[in-house]
């Protein structure tokens, strides 16, 4: 078999399969291999004509067929069978070939992967892809990781498949070494994870509180899509509570169990979070609000339970209550993205990858599950000050944000006072709080510490460690 094809595609799932296509597609004669044979040859047979395709039944067919530098895309499940593909591909590989894994691996076996290869020549690009079947077949946002040589090769093909943004510009850029490209894709996801669940929450509220149908609440969607909430998640919204399940006739919403699944990457963000000590309180919640929807028994045993019964709004109080929802929607997702953009930073400096915030701000603008008009802002934002500490610090979106609190205020009070739950609301409003707190009440935990276990604290009049002697005669030593 002659080396005739710019790249390939070896794991042809749908996400694979619809990627191999975009690159056929985009110009590229595209190598395509799969451990079952006959998904190879269908994909060929199907969709041969939108470009040129080299079927491989076998990887050293496969790994024939790829011109030098060699370029070889794993669209495999996260976890063992990705490394049982780079182990049976990589003897077959020589040096300055780039194998780029586009599955939602974690991070660190990402880390571990690119050191591995890089010690035997080879290049292994770890790269976020956000869009789902769709994005992957008519334009994803993507977020490679790896060496800036190897971007070097692969990254005109990227920009070539990856969605374009109103500016034209594509939605991909070398993110940093190593893991960084599936780092951010992990945080995107958490943040995905916390804009759903504020999203969900909205429309509890609407439908709860201001009495809303759901096909009412569809077009607030819809009207609130033509704002500053313009984005992808509001858009799809609007159609799963428009849609109406043909089979009862009722709306699809009511028919759909209330029990949220996941896949791990959320819950992978606020591990490391935790780990890297980065306040990500929203996309905790959000996690917790899938894990408690989950826990069928608990909820059974816990129905009888004391608390206030919603009683619809009406007329115009109801409106001006779907009014300040939206305000309080809006407030809360730009914390999401807030807490999102920390973590990045935070894993920037510890991995020393050098991300820079506004690249990825911009490359989240169209194809991603996340992609929102105000994004385009963030990378305003950033561009013009690639040191803010915070999204809220910046002057347009804290005076944004300063508007909307007291409408964020009065929507979290009347869901704890009608017994409707609003975990993502509330956690980004305390967030929001303790940033702007003169003083927190670590003060008394730092004491308590001290006392329980001599952990020792600092004072605010003179530098240095102290402890009191809880035990004894209570006065202050500094500690060593």
């Amino acid at each position: 078999m002659s080396a005739t094809a710019q790249i390939g595609v070896t794991g042809l799932a749908v996400m694979g399969r619809n990627l191999a296509r975009n690159f056929a597609r985009n110009g590229f004669t595209v190598a395509v291999h799969n451990r079952t044979a006959s998904r190879t040859d269908a994909l060929v047979k199907e969709f041969g004509d939108e470009g040129t395709f080299v079927a491989a039944h076998t990887p050293e067919e496969f790994v024939a067929a790829l011109e030098r530098p060699r370029r070889l895309v794993i669209m495999v499940k996260a976890g063992d069978p990705t490394d049982a593909v780079i182990q049976e591909f990589a003897p077959l590989l020589e040096d300055g070939d780039v194998i780029i894994d586009g599955g939602n691996a974690h991070f660190e076996d990402t880390r571990r992967r690119e050191k591995e290869l890089r010690e035997r020549g080879i290049h292994f690009v770890g790269a976020g892809v956000s869009g789902g079947e769709e994005g992957a077949l008519h334009g994803p946002s993507i977020m490679p990781g790896g060496s800036a040589e190897s971007y070097t090769s692969l990254g005109p093909m990227l920009e070539k498949i990856a969605a374009k943004a109103k500016d034209g510009t594509p939605c991909t850029a070398h993110i940093g070494p190593d893991g960084a490209g599936h780092f951010v894709k992990m945080v995107h996801n958490g943040i995905e994870y916390a804009d759903m669940q504020l999203i969900a929450e909205a429309y509890d509220l609407l439908r709860r509180i201001a009495g809303y149908s759901p096909a009412q609440i569809a077009d607030t969607f819809r009207s609130w899509n033509t704002g500053r909430l313009d984005s992808y998640l509001i858009e799809i919204t609007a159609e799963v509570l428009a849609h109406t399940d043909a089979a009862t006739g009722k709306p699809f919403v009511d028919v759909v169990q209330d029990r949220a699944e996941q896949k791990g990457t959320g819950r992978w963000t606020v591990q490391i979070a935790l780990d890297l000590g980065v306040p990500v309180s929203g996309i905790a919640e959000a996690v917790f609000a899938r894990s408690l929807s989950g826990h069928a028994d608990l909820r059974e045993a816990s129905r009888e339970l004391p608390g206030p019964v919603a009683k619809p709004l009406e007329g115009a109080e109801a409106s001006a209550f779907a009014d300040r929802v939206e305000q309080a929607l809006y407030a809360s997702k730009v914390v999401s993205y807030t807490q999102g953009f920390h973590q990045i930073r935070a894993g920037s400096e510890a991995y020393d990858w050098d991300i820079d915030l506004g690249s990825v701000a911009a490359i989240w603008r169209a194809g991603c599950i996340i992609r929102a008009a105000f994004l385009d802002r963030i990378r305003a934002a950033y561009d013009s000050r690639p040191e803010l500490v915070s999204l809220l610090s910046d002057e347009e979106f804290g005076r944004e944000i300063g508007a909307a609190q007291d409408d964020w205020r009065a929507v979290v009070a009347e869901a704890a006072r009608q017994g409707v739950p609003t975990p993502g609301f509330a956690a980004a409003l305390s967030y929001y709080d303790g940033l702007r707190a003169d003083r927190l009440p670590a003060a008394l935990t730092q004491g308590q510490r001290d006392f329980f276990g001599a952990h020792t604290y600092r004072r605010t009049d003179r530098e240095g460690s102290f402890h009191t002697l809880w035990g004894g005669d209570r006065s202050e030593v500094e500690a060593g």
